[in-house]
């Protein structure tokens, strides 16, 4: 998983890279839509939160049926709702993009893009739900595969429309989406076809499924979605912030989450790929194993991002350079690298905390830590360093926030664990 999250986080930084040498404006204008695009993957991600966590304790208890009808619940409603939130985004553009802080004439070059890019947005979260179902049957190589293929194919079309190639005219910015669809419509042929191999859906007994699942589907995709929505939704707030700082800070912070979410692939991928294996300990009542893997899982992520993020730091110039095609542009990302990446250590350990609980049967105390993350340590030191005017300043306050969050959610996960009973079955 984590092979597959590098190759999709990497194609995306790569694709703001190419979109970054049509000039700072159109990269400005593909970085205010990076936190509404994280909106629609907060709650699809929720969602299958909610149904990886049925399907794998139905596993564990040995309900294969049962997690046969989940699945496709969770293929059928999914892809409805995104269909809907698509729709809802796309009629609120103006409304959402102003209120970003983007100007008159960086509306007029998102609103092609964000047509082609919202249809990506959805075909993206088709393909989200059809791993899911993998991840649940704790099958990784299959969603990562094909998440290392579609990502190659991007990187082929991605110059291709964008810039052109022989009869094929280049469609600049509205390009880089439109390779997107494709290379997604791609992947979900094979995934179909994949998927038709198996026998893990059902359409047997919905209706009563539905009346059965849904008080404990929507007591872990409640949480579990706000959870997910509060990151993109400070991330809106924190756009809206650097927007007073200008379209080359705007542009410096675009490119800086891109690389935030590439260095994160670890984690990512141990959220992914942790909490269907939790949920079948959990089934089981199996709780010394549970303690086990979560703190292997906290040791990878932080040895994996310190060593990263020191990395980083050190070669911040000669990244910001291949990336950045403005020299203010290089500067302000150059001061980002530095200072945020090796605080990534302490930010994977709050989002694997948030993971773990989701799995083990507490949403409300991951929601809580999403919240504290977000709204007390990260925004306000955010809101500090915009208050300074530097993109240095930005991002020691960056630091600062992520630093707290981690340690304010390790405490609280080793505080839960200690709570239980290991002789007290899971499902009690």
């Amino acid at each position: 998983m984590a092979i597959g999250v590098l190759s999709l986080l990497g194609f995306q930084l790569v694709d703001a890279a190419f979109v970054s040498h049509l000039g700072t404006q159109p990269l400005a204008a593909q970085s205010f839509t990076f936190p509404v695009t994280f909106l629609m993957i907060g709650i699809q991600v929720g969602l299958g939160i909610a149904i990886a966590a049925l399907i794998s304790r139905a596993i564990g208890a040995g309900e294969t049926e049962r997690s046969r009808r989940l699945g496709s619940l969770v293929l059928v409603g999914g892809t409805g709702g995104l269909g809907v939130l698509a729709l809802v985004l796309w009629f609120a553009r103006d409304l959402i993009f102003s209120q970003l802080g983007a100007n008159q004439a960086t509306l007029a070059l998102i609103t092609p893009y964000w047509a082609v890019q919202l249809v990506a947005n959805w075909l993206g979260a088709m393909l989200y739900f059809g791993y899911t179902l993998f991840r649940a049957h704790n099958n990784t190589k299959v969603p990562g595969t094909l998440m290392v293929l579609t990502s190659l194919l991007n990187l082929a079309l991605d110059p291709v429309f964008i810039f052109g190639l022989g009869p094929i005219p280049g469609f600049g910015l509205q390009g880089a989406a439109i390779a997107t669809v494709i290379s997604f419509s791609i992947g979900l042929v094979i995934l179909g076809l994949r998927l038709a191999r198996e026998n893990w859906l059902s359409l047997d007994d919905l209706a009563a499924e539905i009346q059965r699942s849904t008080r404990p589907f929507l007591t872990i995709a409640g949480p579990a979605m706000i959870s997910q929505l509060m990151p993109p939704l400070a991330a809106m707030a924190a756009t809206g912030l650097i927007a007073s700082l200008g379209d080359q800070a705007v542009a410096a912070w675009g490119l800086q989450s891109r690389l935030e979410t590439m260095s994160l692939m670890v984690v990512l991928g141990l959220t992914m790929s942790l909490p269907p294996w939790l949920g079948h300990c959990y089934g089981a009542g199996n709780w010394p194993r549970i303690r086990a893997l979560t703190y292997i899982a906290f040791q990878a992520a932080l040895v994996w991002q310190l060593a990263f993020g020191i990395g980083m730091a050190i070669a911040a110039p000669w990244v910001a350079e291949g990336l950045a095609g403005a020299a203010a542009v290089q500067d302000g990302l150059v001061s980002l690298i530095r200072f945020m990446l090796p605080s990534y250590a302490l930010l994977g350990i709050c989002m694997l905390v948030v993971s773990a609980s989701n799995a083990l049967n507490w949403p409300f105390r991951a929601m809580i830590i999403s919240f504290a993350r977000l709204f007390v340590c990260y925004l306000p030191c955010v809101a500090l360093g915009v208050a300074y005017g530097t993109m240095t300043s930005i991002a020691i306050g960056a630091l600062a926030g992520n630093v707290a969050a981690g340690l304010m959610a390790w405490i609280t996960f080793r505080i839960s664990l200690g709570r239980v009973d290991d002789t007290r079955p899971a499902s009690a």
